[in-house]
């Protein structure tokens, strides 16, 4: 088997988060439920991002994507697969994921839906309402799936998030089977316990049947794939499914499933914890980079967790530390 030249390449939506600081009374004129996220329609979605500030941010973003960049932030080879509309938004999405070093090369949808986007509404109570259209994210097909990048990937990673387009789903089967035949894992997150519900037969036959060789969840995910009130005995069940579980744990860490074995790590103190979102894409690009670079799993979940300590001390998605610098700074090899 040839060396890597990518160490995680991720497929997933690829969404532009859109924040803007707006006042209570606009929420009520758009008829919104403050601190909810809703999807919307094309038609919806045009209106209010007609309506943003014209000081709002934008940040290439999706779950997948997140990871993909904080696998360059460790100094990882990262690369994204995900859709995007050739429009105003796309090409922000396209430079913005590549100014953050990731690999993007997924062709751009040329006649269809607008390109994804999540239109995030802050008030001055900090809340945040959310109407997420999904747009050109869906229209992801087979032929976005190369087989020499997928073969040249360590591994290859799927959100659950996607799982539901019958495109996207023969996409995702597709890269697997690129995967392997260059002899290279493919990995899948359950990315929330409301996908698990929808999705559980397909998910556990990705795992059953080989599909995927990896499988990260947190603690709820994995429950709900085994429709089990007892983490023990999910954690018995995902060990005869999974090669490798890693599982996110809060507070109390994490822990990783492989060959019988299971493995803990405590978690990052964090002395403030501001804003959770992305702890699991970040954990995701600690742990999978240290599989991909041949390091061991209790290395893998230290990195893993501390990615995810990064993330949840700031506002956003993204880390703010380089994280590369960060491993060294607290002894942890990439």
């Amino acid at each position: 088997m040839s060396k890597a030249k990518i160490d995680v390449l991720t497929i997933g939506n690829a969404i532009t988060d859109i924040l803007a600081q707006v006042d209570d009374k606009f929420l009520i004129e758009e008829n919104m439920d403050k601190g909810i996220m809703q999807l919307v329609e094309a038609d919806r979605s045009a209106n209010l991002y007609a309506k943003m500030p014209k000081d709002k941010i934008q940040i290439s973003g999706g779950s997948a994507a997140n990871t993909a960049a904080g696998v360059a932030s460790l100094g990882g080879r990262g690369a994204f697969v995900g859709k995007v509309a050739d429009d105003e938004v796309g090409n922000f999405y396209a430079s913005d994921l590549k100014k953050a070093g990731v690999e993007y090369e997924t062709s751009m949808l040329e006649h269809g839906a607008a390109s994804g986007k999540s239109m995030i509404f802050i008030t001055p109570d900090s809340e945040r309402t959310m109407n997420t259209y999904l747009g050109a994210c869906h229209d992801l097909t087979q032929a976005d799936i190369i087989e020499d990048q997928i073969g040249g990937s360590a591994i290859t990673f799927m959100e659950g998030y996607l799982w539901d387009p019958p495109e996207a789903k023969l996409a995702f089967v597709k890269a697997a089977q690129f995967a392997h035949k260059y002899e290279r894992a493919a990995a899948i997150t359950l990315s929330d316990p409301f996908c698990v519900n929808r999705f559980r037969d397909e998910f556990l036959d990705l795992l059953r049947s080989k599909t995927c060789d990896y499988v990260l969840a947190n603690v709820d995910e994995l429950k709900s794939l085994y429709q089990s009130e007892n983490l023990h005995d999910a954690v018995q069940m995902v060990a005869q499914d999974a090669e490798i579980a890693a599982i996110t744990m809060g507070a109390d860490g994490a822990m990783v499933i492989a060959n019988g074995e299971v493995i803990t790590v405590p978690a990052v103190k964090v002395d403030n914890i501001v804003d959770a979102t992305g702890a699991g894409d970040l954990f995701a690009s600690g742990f999978l980079l240290s599989i991909a670079r041949g390091q061991d799993l209790q290395q893998a979940l230290s990195l893993g967790c501390l990615c995810a300590s990064e993330v949840i001390s700031h506002v956003g998605a993204r880390p703010e530390k380089n994280l590369e610098n960060f491993a060294k700074e607290n002894d942890l090899k990439i």
